[in-house]
This record gives structure tokens, C-alpha cells and sequence, in this order.
């Protein structure tokens, strides 16, 4: 059985009298360890099915099934617990608190979970080991760079040990040099940390860092590509 199972998926949205359908009825599986890269024109529905795996919203019909629990049948009090074990997610835009330090803002996710102080602290100063942060763990957002900045996103994404990781144009906002760190950076804890990536990017040479491509349009799948090799 697959890690992340969508069977029938569909998802629609109403915009004035008109029906917009990013996702018809689609299916797709991913493997543990697998990193799948998605890319398609705006509004096709990619950021959809981000919100949907990982349990922001809930589709019209189908399932959505992770590591054998169908969240689509979660209450919101579930849901919000099992994102906090399950699910870490890398913004385009960092979303760090400003007011905390690097340390605190990766530390925010565990809080949510039954750890002891020691425990949370092991779990956060490993995260921020595995992104090359160890001496910024004192750091002000403001006293970072923009690349160190959505370093610390990710390593709050993966700091509960959650079994899938989906990032919402990580590189978006980013230099070219910085891009090519982060990239490496992503590939680099899914060969070595086995860490299950969906990634959404408009960028065709970010997308060909993940192990498989596929391309969204008009709520369907029209190819599928191997990417990197691991």
C-alpha cells in the first residue's frame, strides 16, 4: 500500500455563477520516500491538492488516505492533531514569527505533541543541524538571509518527524544561487532522511529534482516523468 492514496478526487470552487473544477476525479499514489514535483498553469488546481493531502481542506468526493488513515473522515479537532504528527509544510514565503528566534520557531510545531522538554529540544536541535542551521538557533528572522530564513521553514517542517512533507513553491522567492541551495537542500533530506516530498513549483528545473514529475491541467494529470535519480 502506498503512503498517500487519492481515489476519485474532485474539488471544486464557485466564483460568481460560474463553477471552477481544479480537480476532477483523480487518482494518485505516493510512495514512502518518493519526492513528486507538480507543476501546471495557475489556478489548475495544484495548490488544491497540497490543501487537500494535507487536511486544510476537504475534497467534494473521493478519499485521501495517509499511512492507512483516510483523513477526509477526520473531524477538524482530528485533523488538527494529525497534522501536527503527520504532515510538515514549506511556505513560499517563509512564515516565520519575527519576535521568535529560529530555535523557537522550529520548536513550534512540537508543542503540539505529548514530548518532554528534553525530547522537543533533541528533535529541534537535529531539524536545524540537518539544514546547516546549528549557529543561527539564536537568531532573529530579521538577522537572517532570505535563503537561512526558509532553511528554518524547512527545518520546522520536518521537525515532528511527519510521514509527508508538501512544499508550496519553496524556491518562489528566492535568488537563483539561494534556489540552488534550497534544492539541494530538499534533495538532500529526501535521499538521506528517506523524507516523502510532494512539491508544487512553476519552475521546470526545480521540478526535475524530484524523483517523479507530473503536470496538472484542467483538474487532470496529463504526464508523468522521472525525475532525479536517488
Amino acid at each position: 500500500m502506498a503512503l498517500v492514496e487519492l481515489r476519485g478526487v474532485s474539488k471544486s470552487f464557485s466564483k460568481g455563477e460560474e463553477t471552477i473544477t481544479p480537480l476532477d476525479n483523480i487518482s494518485m499514489d505516493i510512495e514512502e520516500g518518493e519526492f513528486i514535483s507538480l507543476m501546471g498553469p495557475s489556478g489548475t488546481g495544484k495548490s488544491t491538492l497540497l490543501n487537500l493531502v494535507s487536511g486544510i481542506d476537504r475534497p467534494d468526493a473521493g478519499t485521501i488516505t495517509v499511512d492507512g488513515t483516510d483523513v477526509t473522515k477526520l473531524s477538524r479537532t482530528q485533523l488538527a492533531d494529525w497534522r501536527a504528527a503527520n504532515l510538515g509544510y514549506i511556505f513560499q514565503t517563509h512564515n516565520l514569527i519575527p519576535v521568535l528566534t529560529a530555535y523557537e520557531n522550529v520548536e513550534l510545531p512540537t508543542l503540539l505533541l505529548k514530548l518532554s522538554s528534553a525530547q522537543r529540544r533533541q528533535r529541534v536541535e537535529l531539524a536545524l543541524e540537518a539544514v546547516g542551521l546549528s549557529d543561527r538557533a539564536n537568531h532573529y528572522p530579521r538577522q537572517l538571509s532570505g535563503g537561512q530564513e526558509q532553511r528554518v521553514g524547512i527545518a520546522r517542517a520536518i521537525v515532528a518527524h511527519p510521514k509527508v512533507v508538501v512544499a508550496d513553491e519553496p524556491t518562489g522567492s528566492l535568488d537563483a544561487e539561494t534556489s540552488d541551495q534550497v534544492q539541494i537542500l530538499l534533495q538532500r533530506l529526501n535521499r538521506e532522511l528517506n523524507i516523502t516530498m510532494l512539491m508544487v513549483t512553476h519552475d521546470s528545473n526545480v521540478a526535475a529534482i524530484a524523483t517523479k514529475q507530473l503536470i496538472l491541467d484542467r483538474g487532470k494529470f496529463l504526464a508523468r516523468a522521472e525525475g532525479a535519480a536517488r
